[in-house]
C-alpha cells in the first residue's frame, strides 16, 4: 500500500500506533506497522509509468514483463481501476498465466503489506482477489479497536469470479484506505455480513460467509472488480490525509462503529 509507516492506516486496517487496519479507530483497510514486519495490501501488475492500456496489452501479448519482477501498484486515475474487470473463463483457471497472476498477487499483497488485493490493482483487468489477515497484523492495533471492528485472523483466500451478496441490514462506519490512493483515508459504510461465492485457484467452487472486518475486506476488494474505489463510496466530509487521521470528524458526520437505527 504505502510505506510501512503509512500502512498502519490502510484499508484492511489496524492502527499500528493506533490504526494499522482499523475502521473504527479511523484506520484504513490496508495494514502496515510503523516498525517491525509489514502487512498486506492490494496491488496491480504494471511497471514504471506504463499506461493501463499498455500494461494490459503487454499482459495479453505476454510482452514487457520481467519474469522475476513483481508488478507495481496501480494508482487512482488509471482506467484499469475505474472500469469493470472481466471474468476468468473456467478453462483458463488452471492455466500457467492465471496461476502466475495469483502468485504475484499474493506476493505483492504480503510485501506491501496488506490484507487484500484485487487483480486490477496490479494492472490486470480480471476478476481475481486475494485476502489474508494474521494474528501478527492484528497485533499492531489496540484490543479496543480490533474488538469494535470484529477483526479476527483468517488464512489466505483466493477467489476467482467472486459474487458477493450482502446479508441483513446491519452496517458499520469505519475509516478505509487503499494502496491505489496513497496517503489518504475516508469513512465508508459497509455491511457487517456477506456471502461470497466463486472459484478457488484449482477451479473448485467455494463459498465464504464473512462477518466483521473480513466482510469489509471482501466488499472493498469486490468493489475494485467493478471499477469502484472506496472514495467513490466515502461518507462526505470524512476524506483526510493519514497525518490527520486522529482529528475529530466534522459536525454531522456519523459516529464510527455499528450504525445505530
Amino acid at each position: 500500500m504505502e510505506s510501512i509507516q503509512r500502512l498502519t492506516h490502510r484499508f484492511f486496517p489496524l492502527t499500528y500506533t493506533g490504526k494499522c487496519l482499523n475502521t473504527i479507530s479511523r484506520t484504513p483497510l490496508l495494514i502496515r506497522p510503523v516498525s517491525g514486519p509489514q502487512q498486506p495490501v492490494f496491488i496491480a501488475p504494471r511497471r514504471g509509468h506504463r499506461s493501463g492500456l499498455a500494461a494490459r496489452a503487454g499482459w495479453f501479448l505476454g510482452k514487457g514483463e520481467r519474469k522475476n519482477a513483481l508488478p507495481d501498484i496501480v494508482k487512482a486515475g488509471d482506467p484499469v481501476l475505474h472500469e469493470p474487470a472481466q471474468e476468468v473463463g473456467p478453462e483458463e483457471i488452471g492455466s500457467e498465466r492465471i496461476q502466475k497472476i495469483i502468485d504475484d498477487m499474493v506476493k505483492v499483497m504480503r510485501k506491501a503489506p496488506g490484507v487484500g488485493l484485487a487483480a486490477p490493482q496490479i494492472g490486470i483487468p480480471l476478476r481475481i482477489i486475494v485476502l489474508e489477515d494474521t494474528r501478527e497484523y492484528i497485533s499492531y492495533a489496540s484490543k479496543q479497536e480490533t474488538t469494535a471492528q470484529e477483526r479476527r485472523p483468517f488464512d489466505l483466500l483466493v477467489m476467482i469470479n467472486p459474487k458477493l451478496k450482502k446479508k441483513g441490514n446491519k452496517t458499520a462506519f469505519f475509516f478505509e484506505g487503499c494502496l491505489s490512493v496513497d496517503g489518504f483515508r475516508a469513512v465508508v459504510e459497509r455491511h457487517l455480513e456477506v456471502e461470497v461465492t466463486g472459484f478457488d485457484r484449482n477451479g473448485q467452487e467455494i463459498k465464504v460467509d464473512a462477518s466483521g472486518w473480513q466482510a469489509r475486506i471482501f466488499q472493498h476488494e469486490c468493489d475494485h472488480l467493478d471499477g469502484t474505489l472506496y472514495v467513490d463510496k466515502m461518507v462526505p466530509r470524512t476524506f483526510r490525509t493519514v497525518d490527520n487521521l486522529d482529528l475529530p470528524l466534522a459536525l454531522g458526520c456519523p459516529k464510527l462503529g455499528v450504525r445505530q437505527s
